[in-house]
């Protein structure tokens, strides 16, 4: 292969092992599809399931090319592709499961259905941090339960990379927000516009009476699974609708239906896995760059600068549950 037709990846040869950083055939755009340059990706949880082999709704095969999220430059444009031209800055979830190439490359052919123009005010960490969490809040607060001015609204864990943002969401829909927290993170989310409530020091009976008055909240959004997921059915008000992000295990239904309220699931993947939705996933990835642009949506990114030869010690950081915010690889300088 010529230098032309090479890249730098990071490539995964086997569950648990370490990255190999070397060169690899660089793809070139098909029909529908956009070349980028990736500047940054995002690394998020998911990731690290899918390098240890244990997502089984998230298999990639090996060897494989990480990277979920990306944001970059517009090198190339694909047959078909009238959106996007060379030198445009995009950001989106456009890979790293299901067989298609992830963002920890100096490049990728990507679905343009999946990108959106990068939000002027924001850098390239900015906007690599963005595409998986944000979708899943805005499909989890907006798509299924279509959160509405002057509704109150429980975030589950508000202060984590979902909940960070479905804050932001439902406060720019003119929602009245509160938000758990084990206390830790409580000025933070206060500084988001959400009321703190810590779960450690009050029952979900105590905080339903407090901020409700007993009504129970009109959106919970969970971002836990687990018991908070059955909190979160006990917290909820009389025809009102509980989504999670992590709907899995075995829970009781009574305390929802004697409500009659509602219930969703989000499964963020969908798209990328089976084709279906793609096209609503860039339309979601608008909506963000126009609350970035607005002001309406700022991203908690951790200061650490990682690279390619280096991130295995992201995904250790995501293991220890060592962050301030989304962990950044820096593909390229800019």
């Amino acid at each position: 292969m010529s230098t032309a037709n090479v890249m730098t990846a990071a490539v995964l040869d086997a569950h648990d092992a370490s990255f190999r950083v070397g060169a690899v055939a660089r793809p070139e755009p098909g029909a529908g599809q956009v070349l980028v340059r990736i500047l940054a990706s995002g690394v998020n949880p998911l990731d690290t399931k899918i390098h240890a082999g244990q997502a089984a709704h998230a298999r990639h095969p090996l060897p494989a090319i990480l990277g979920i999220d990306l944001a970059g430059v517009v090198e190339a444009v694909g047959p078909g592709v009238s959106g996007f031209r060379r030198g445009d800055e995009v950001y989106g979830m456009t890979g790293g499961v299901g067989g298609h190439q992830g963002s920890l490359a100096e490049f990728a052919a990507v679905d343009a259905d999946l990108l959106a123009p990068k939000p002027a005010n924001l850098t390239m960490r900015e906007a690599a941090s963005l595409p998986l969490i944000f979708i899943t809040a805005w499909e989890g607060l907006v798509d299924r339960a279509n959160v509405q001015a002057g509704q109150k609204v429980l975030i589950q864990g508000g202060a984590g990379g979902v909940g960070h943002i479905a804050i932001q969401i439902a406060r720019a829909r003119g929602a009245e927000v509160y938000a758990t927290d084990s206390g830790a993170n409580s000025p933070y989310i206060e500084q988001l516009g959400a009321i703190p409530i810590n779960y450690s020091a009050m029952s979900v009976d105590d905080y339903v009476a407090t901020y409700t008055n007993g009504k129970g909240f009109d959106i919970i959004l969970d971002t836990v699974g687990g018991s908070t997921l059955d909190a979160s059915f006990q917290a909820i008000r009389r025809f009102g609708h509980v989504v999670s992000i992590l709907g899995w295990g075995t829970h009781s239904l009574a305390p929802l239906s004697f409500r009659a309220a509602t219930y969703s699931g989000v499964f963020t993947l969908l798209p990328l896995l089976t084709g279906e939705g793609r096209d609503h996933h860039g339309e979601i990835m608008r909506q963000a760059t126009q609350l970035a642009e607005a002001g309406k949506l700022i991203p908690r990114v951790d200061q650490r600068h990682f690279t390619l030869e280096t991130v295995g010690e992201a995904y250790q950081a995501i293991r220890d549950r060592d962050a301030s915010g989304k962990l950044i690889v820096n593909i390229a300088d800019k």
